[in-house]
């Protein structure tokens, strides 16, 4: 525990440090791994999937707002999507404009939530965003979390079904409209994963906020068995496949992210609690007080030694009585000595 907390105080210090480096750095890092999970996943478009391409959007992408990281994402999907079907293309770009406008409406200083989602899908840790962004967040950040699943199931279904969306004969063309319908607008997995994201955001935010002991923690228990059993329930009523050890395992996985996160965020000393009441004229307050922990981290003091000058091994000289005088007192002794001599 004191070695998270060191830790994490070493990162505030470092990154308060450096930040006008390591933001346009991280911003680059970020921007970097979504173009090659895009290229890596959808890469139809040879010309958009090259890695100069990806560089140059990246080194932009790292001196801009993150929500353009967003929207070239976007641009570089729908470059992808043209060159694979036209019909494909016109759906994918009504729904990222959908998307679009519906983030920057209600939660854009959440423009990150659209990049990461898909990550953590592709890292097979999805569950872990609304039980983060429950802790961190705000409700509205359940919209880019439900947009950011969709967004990864629009290239999931590109990448699974390439051969049957790049079909230009007369019978594919009508299956496609069909296809796309069905897989795309009304897939239901895709839509149980967005709901039951935003409803665990929701229960993790409205818990933590309680005033209660260990809010945070209970609400990442209460956080992933919600999440747990609303995708169970879900599965079953739509008829949903999902394989179960997989979600259970994901739930415990993210559950234990979401304690590592507590921990190195927001670590309360629950054992100081105070409790504080106090009025004025229209009301009475009762104030409970919780102390964080924080810990000093220790500052490394480099003491510099220098060498001794060696002494002389010769006789000192003794300053003469005569000449620490000052002159008024010196100069009636030098006025007798010159009478002296005189006689």
């Amino acid at each position: 525990m004191t070695t998270l907390l060191e830790l994490r105080e070493k990162i505030k210090i470092f990154l308060g440090k450096y930040d006008i480096y390591m933001i346009p750095l991280m911003k680059f890092l970020l921007a970097i791994i979504t173009f090659a999970m895009i290229n890596g996943n959808v890469g139809f478009m040879e010309r958009a999937a090259s890695p100069a391409i990806s560089m140059i959007l990246a080194l932009m992408c790292s001196f801009l707002p993150v929500n353009l990281i967003a929207v070239f994402g976007g641009i570089l999907i729908l470059a992808h999507a043209y060159a694979l079907s036209l019909e494909f293309f016109a759906l994918a770009f009504v729904v990222i404009l959908l998307m679009v406008l519906l983030f920057f409406r209600t939660a854009p200083q959440y423009g990150y939530l659209l990049i990461l989602t898909p990550i953590a899908f592709v890292l097979k840790v999805p569950y872990l965003v609304p039980l983060a962004m429950g802790l961190v967040g705000s409700p509205a950040a359940a919209v880019p979390v439900a947009c950011g699943t969709i967004a990864y199931y629009l290239l999931h279904y590109m990448k699974l079904n390439t051969t049957m969306l790049s079909g230009t004969d007369t019978e594919s063309m009508k299956q496609k409209i069909t296809y796309l319908i069905d897989n795309v607008v009304r897939n239901k997995e895709m839509l149980l994963m967005a709901v039951a994201f935003a409803l665990t955001l929701l229960i993790v935010y409205v818990v933590r906020r309680m005033s209660i002991d260990y809010a945070w923690s209970i609400a990442i228990g209460v956080g992933a068995v919600a999440e747990l059993v609303v995708l169970l329930t879900g599965s079953m009523i739509f008829g949903v496949t999902l394989k179960l050890l997989g979600v259970l395992a994901g739930c415990i996985v993210s559950a234990g992210l979401a304690f590592l996160l507590q921990l190195t965020v927001f670590s309360m000393d629950y054992s100081r609690t105070e409790y504080v009441q106090f009025e004025d004229d229209e009301y009475y307050y009762y104030v409970k007080a919780v102390p964080k922990l924080t810990i000093a981290v220790p500052e490394k003091r480099v003491k510099k030694i220098s060498p001794q000058k060696k002494q002389t091994t010769g006789r000192k000289k003794l300053p003469s009585t005569t000449a620490r005088r000052p002159a008024e007192h010196r100069a009636p002794e030098h006025r007798e000595q010159r009478e002296h001599a005189h006689r």
